[in-house]
């Protein structure tokens, strides 16, 4: 189900594939598995969904058990939007998970390059599978591709990202939770940092996304903080050196381009 979201960097999320499984810390007191658990007891469509992809540790943590579920039906939804959005592919999964077909992430593909009013945010921990399979999906220019990057021992993902044939290359350093002082950033777009939020979230120091933010002001990479993060986010809030900061990419003003055009279309 396609749902308006409350991610600050995008405007909906579309969930074809559900569930997961950890592979670094990132993913440890995952949202998303948490989520998950919530709406496996909603009962209807949803639940049955979400049945089974999650549980709670022995550490009593939610975490995904590893099954995933690639929801078909869930194909057809993009054609139906009218107003083009800005969407988080997979905000419960990894679009690239090794369980996730190669030939449904082609449907996929196939999808987003027939929706091309929309711009398509795809975000992974998986970008050697990508790499792999890369040359078997057509880039179009509405399609983001973006690699988690929360601490320096998963900076390598970076150089992956760096050779897949995106025309939009981003870094979400979220949850972030050590510094990442020498980011590569020559084939980078755009970089979002964030804290971890919830219960047992880790903190993130002040210096850690002030050096993010300098490297990217060097670099000329628009610069997005999500959050402070914490048991309270709301409270935290986003304000960093006094202001908040929401750069996109300049793709994005073609983004806002189609969606004044269908505003007169209209």
């Amino acid at each position: 189900m396609a749902t308006k979201s409350k991610i600050e960097w995008t405007e909906a999320t579309w969930n074809p594939v559900a569930g997961c499984s950890p592979v670094s810390a990132g993913c440890h007191n995952c949202y998303a598995a948490r989520l998950a658990l919530r709406l496996e007891k909603m009962g209807n469509a949803v639940g049955t969904k979400y049945q089974g992809l999650a549980k709670i540790s022995s550490k009593g943590l939610p975490v995904f058990t590893g099954t995933l579920k690639c929801d078909y039906s869930a194909l057809e939804q993009p054609f139906r939007w009218r107003k083009p959005r800005l969407v988080f592919v997979n905000s419960m999964s990894d679009l690239f998970h090794e369980e996730v077909p190669t030939s449904f992430i082609e449907k996929i593909f196939e999808v987003m390059n027939n929706c091309s009013s929309h711009h398509f945010q795809i975000l992974t921990k998986r970008p050697k599978r990508v790499l792999e399979i890369a040359s078997k999906l057509h880039w179009g220019p509405n399609i983001w591709l973006g690699v988690s990057v929360e601490d320096e021992m998963v900076i390598d993902r970076i150089g992956y990202l760096a050779e897949i044939p995106a025309q939009v290359r981003f870094l979400s350093c979220e949850p972030l939770i050590g510094p990442l002082s020498n980011l590569p950033l020559q084939h980078i777009d755009w970089v979002i940092v964030g804290g971890e939020s919830g219960p047992n979230s880790r903190p993130m120091a002040e210096s850690w996304v002030h050096s993010i933010k300098d490297q990217c002001l060097e670099s000329n990479v628009a610069f997005f903080f999500k959050q402070w993060g914490g048991t309270n986010k709301k409270a935290a809030g986003r304000e960093l050196s006094g202001r908040t900061w929401n750069d996109m990419p300049a793709a994005y003003s073609t983004h806002k381009q189609d969606e004044l055009n269908e505003q007169e279309r209209s």
